[in-house]
């Protein structure tokens, strides 16, 4: 039995292998499909990353499918059951890197336009799509710099549905209808190195700076609200000594990461650390990498769409949560557009054996469909 559209489009893009800030020509196949549908192409390349803004219509609202084509490295290829760039079906589940994050979920968005466009070649304003090769990587020539270049020229996004894998057990179960802010910190405590035998003629910095992180890590920062937990603080990676077991560290470097709520924002982070490090003495330089703000769409168009596309094809509800991992949705939400997240089901992402159910891409681009159908 042959493959239906959006599992053959799944195939081609699973079977090119764009790992990360690589395009391998995904690109190439989604503008040749678009360009049929009357799109306005646009390739926007910055530095290593190829990113792709097609455009149909010029009238508002403007709704965006957006996603990436790149994918993270497949690992131990001796884990998988099957060649992670050649994309297999078995009982049922689509394999293969990028199966759930998030090649699926362009070829659903494709074939869904297709459809969409077929019924309804009149619609009502404008369809884009924002797709780049720079997500799973340091994103700095991603989907932050294509908005750059829209808000520069005024191009103003309404809607836009992020085709991450939101999903927990079944596709549509679950859409992140905002995202938590990240922040991390590296900080280095400076200390006296020296002999451990001789305390007294050194300075531990690591013995000084584990009471102030302890207060920090015993910080109730927000209790969170209604769509978001409470904002989390975490210590990722220690580092001091030089390996020896008689010498005292004149260095500690930690960092630690802040997922935090709109409760509260990146300024009262930063305030309320140094106060805890000064307050307990140290001696400190500290760095701050800001990754992007909490964001939330609770309400208008595009969320009553989505919600109702998704009760239509499960005949249920759908799940609104915050939690995860950050997404490019943040630099779509900072303009003012209202933006969801709803793709397959997480469960195998970035690891071996990446899969997807091949019946929740068809209910997916039915979701799809039905999202276009009901915004525009």
């Amino acid at each position: 039995m042959s493959d239906s559209p959006v599992i053959a489009l799944a195939k081609d893009f699973i079977s090119r292998p764009s790992v990360t800030p690589e395009d391998a020509g995904c690109q190439d196949v989604m503008i040749a499909r678009l360009e049929q549908l009357g799109f306005t192409i646009e390739t926007m390349v910055f530095e290593d990353t190829t990113n792709l803004w097609a455009r149909r219509g010029t009238e508002a609202p403007l709704f965006v499918f957006a996603g990436h084509t790149d994918v993270v490295p497949a690992g131990n290829l001796n884990h998988w059951h099957t060649a992670p760039f050649e994309p297999t079906i078995i009982d049922g589940y689509l394999h293969g890197r990028g199966a759930a994050d998030m090649k699926g979920s362009l070829a659903c968005m494709i074939v869904a336009i297709e459809r969409f466009l077929a019924e309804h070649p009149d619609h009502n304003g404008s369809i884009a799509l924002l797709i780049t090769s720079d997500e799973e990587g340091p994103f700095i020539n991603g989907t932050t710099r294509v908005i750059d270049t829209l808000e520069a020229r005024n191009e103003k996004i309404d809607m836009c549905i992020v085709g991450e894998p939101s999903s927990t057990h079944h596709v549509g179960d679950v859409v992140k209808n905002g995202r938590r802010g990240s922040i991390t910190g590296d900080v280095i405590v400076k200390g006296v190195q020296g002999h451990v035998a001789y305390p007294h003629l050194a300075d531990n910095p690591v013995h000084r700076a584990m009471p102030a992180l302890a207060e920090l890590a015993a910080t109730t920062w927000d209790n969170g609200n209604d769509y978001f937990p409470p904002t989390s603080f975490q210590i990722a990676n220690v580092a001091a000594g030089t390996g020896a077991s008689n010498v005292i560290p004149g260095e500690f470097h930690v960092q630690f990461n802040f997922r935090f709520s709109t409760e509260l924002t990146v300024e009262d982070i930063k305030r309320k650390v140094h106060s805890v490090l000064d307050a307990h003495g140290l001696d400190y330089d500290l760095q701050w990498t800001f990754s992007g703000h909490p964001f939330l769409t609770d309400k208008g168009t595009l969320l009553e769409a989505v919600v109702s596309a998704i009760e239509e094809v499960n005949h249920q509800a759908p799940e609104l949560l915050t939690t995860g991992g950050t997404s490019d949705g943040r630099f779509i939400a900072r303009t003012g557009a209202q933006v969801v997240e709803l793709g397959p089901v997480n469960a195998t992402i970035h690891k071996v054996n990446e899969c997807v159910k091949v019946a929740d891409l068809e209910k997916l681009t039915d979701m799809y469909q039905k999202v276009l159908e009901k915004a525009l």
